[in-house]
């Protein structure tokens, strides 16, 4: 009986987020990830330990870059459904390790598209990225514009992905839906996230890097509501769209099984204001060093506001304003881990002012105190509908 989800990436951010998702609601999850040091393995150490805490739950340690070993990993389970979220991410480093994204982002992403065609499996879904957009200056982006110039490889690769998952599902009628995120945040973050850089910063009396002069605008998701539009959208199999016109070519949709969504908040944030936010917080003004636009990057990320399926209810200013009385924190002396070899919260895998040195320290609520979980949390908003 095939009643196994395979989840690419599962010691990963949204990958934990979304493995964890489908736990709460009763599937059962295979989850790979080879634990790469890109950052800390700690930390993904860390987000497995709280999977593995569920019977349901069985981790592969593998690359999807080997062949071979993917291979397998079809064959040796009954999988049905596939959530691929593997990926060598960001868009800066992808200038300086070019190697990387092309052997995770498409051998990797091959792989896994040979798995799903000879296992027939019932629906992929493969994450892509806002960054795909790349040179377009029509805002908000929409998943029906055509998009030609990125200007990073990691955007290239994501783009690549998208026209090798078309073609499977063409060739092979294999279903697939890629999902463009935009700027995910929250709980078990990356280091190298904007949230967790800018806090360490700032409590540090260090200079937090500003790109752009600071004229920079993104569509913060986040992650929880970024996992559920994941899982509901697992459930809907995409058609062939009868409508589909060639002389008119629609990118989101196809005569083949294939789709493609932006996965976003409709409510853009300027950085500065961003940055405003945190010194609000955190009771602490920030050192801003005001820097040129990274190679690679783009001044603005805005997803259009669509119908009302597809909308995300997130808003940063005012999601901090309701918690800040329940923050409690002045300085960040009161909340700094006892100085041992140094302080880590496995949240972070970096130092870092929480309370909670360990993630299972506390299984109620492991980011209890924890400033960068507080800000942006907004446990009741959630996606209203996903698209039919």
């Amino acid at each position: 009986m095939r009643d196994l989800i395979l989840v690419t990436g599962a010691a990963g951010f949204i990958g934990f987020h979304v493995s964890k998702r489908l736990l709460d609601r009763g599937e059962k999850v295979a989850g790979i990830d080879n634990l790469n040091p890109y950052y800390d393995p700690k930390l993904k150490e860390a987000r497995l330990a709280q999977l593995q805490k569920s019977r349901a739950f069985k981790f592969i340690h593998g690359d999807i870059a080997d062949t071979d070993s993917v291979q397998d990993v079809f064959a040796e389970h009954g999988i049905q459904r596939v959530v691929h979220l593997a990926a060598q991410a960001g868009v800066r480093y992808s200038v300086e390790n070019p190697y990387a994204y092309i052997e995770s982002n498409v051998l990797g992403f091959q792989n896994i598209l040979e798995g799903c065609r000879h296992n027939h499996i019932e629906h992929l879904v493969f994450a892509s990225t806002s960054s795909i957009y790349g040179s377009n200056t029509k805002q908000p982006f929409s998943e029906h514009d055509p998009v030609e110039h990125q200007v990073s490889l990691y955007a290239a690769t994501k783009k690549a992905n998208e026209a090798m998952a078309h073609s499977y599902a063409h060739l092979y009628r294999l279903p697939v839906t890629g999902l463009r995120f935009f700027t995910v945040y929250g709980p078990w973050g990356r280091p190298d996230m904007a949230l967790f850089k800018f806090t360490r910063g700032i409590l540090a009396d260090e200079p937090i890097p500003v790109y752009n002069q600071g004229q920079m605008v993104r569509d913060f998701t986040y992650v929880d509501d970024v996992a559920e539009g994941v899982v509901r959208i697992l459930s809907v199999i995409p058609k062939p769209n009868p409508d589909w016109n060639g002389d008119a070519p629609d990118p989101a949709t196809s005569n083949a099984p294939y789709r493609i969504y932006n996965i976003g908040n409709n409510q853009p944030v300027e950085l500065l204001t961003y940055i405003a936010v945190l010194e609000k917080a955190l009771g602490k003004k920030a050192q801003l060093e005001m820097l040129p636009m990274q190679p690679g990057d783009v001044p603005s990320h805005r997803i259009p506001p669509a119908d009302e399926r597809r909308r995300w209810h997130l808003e940063l200013r005012q999601v901090v304003s309701r918690l800040l009385p329940d923050l409690n924190i002045r300085t960040p002396a009161p909340t700094i881990a006892p100085k041992r070899n140094p302080p880590m919260c496995a949240h972070h895998a970096t130092p870092t002012t929480c309370s909670v040195p360990d993630a299972a320290a506390s299984d109620r609520n492991p980011f209890k105190n924890c400033i960068a979980n507080q800000i942006g949390r907004n446990t009741s908003a959630r996606v209203s509908a996903i698209a039919q």
